[in-house]
């Protein structure tokens, strides 16, 4: 069963790009287009990991993360930020906020394939060794 994907991102052609490329490698991918719309898809869609833009309306990227990290439920889902913030206080509010990647667009789309990959690879990984546990 292929690993599911939810992309968020108010630009309808990023999320666009996104899906494209995600389905190509063989992913399944779902879409929002704002910050609340996302904790509704992860409510019901279960993502194995979230792409998610930062600005955003109604709910902006961070406190989408900062809701995700809070619920026990979804801590643990990885998160890779795709955002046009690159100031260096973005950066860190993301890796402080506990993201696992922060892209800045414009992206390359194998970048973030490769990000992906290694994300899903490395639980994958964590979660079959006997007597090892992935820590939040």
């Amino acid at each position: 069963m292929p690993k599911k994907i939810l992309a968020v991102d108010d630009e309808r052609h990023i999320v666009r790009l996104v899906e494209v490329n995600l389905q190509r490698a063989g992913y399944q991918v779902i879409t929002a287009y704002d910050g609340r719309e996302a904790l509704q898809k992860v409510e019901s869609e279960k993502p194995d990991l979230i792409v998610l833009d930062v600005m955003m309306p109604l709910m902006d990227g961070f406190e989408v993360l900062s809701t995700l990290k809070k619920n026990p439920d979804t801590k643990d889902i990885p998160v890779i930020m795709l955002t046009a913030k690159a100031q260096d206080a973005d950066v860190f509010r993301g890796w402080a906020s506990g993201v696992d990647c922060y892209l800045t667009k414009p992206f390359n789309p194998m970048e973030l394939l490769t990000f992906v990959k290694r994300i899903l690879d490395s639980q994958a990984t964590d979660t079959a060794d006997t007597g090892r546990y992935k820590l939040g």
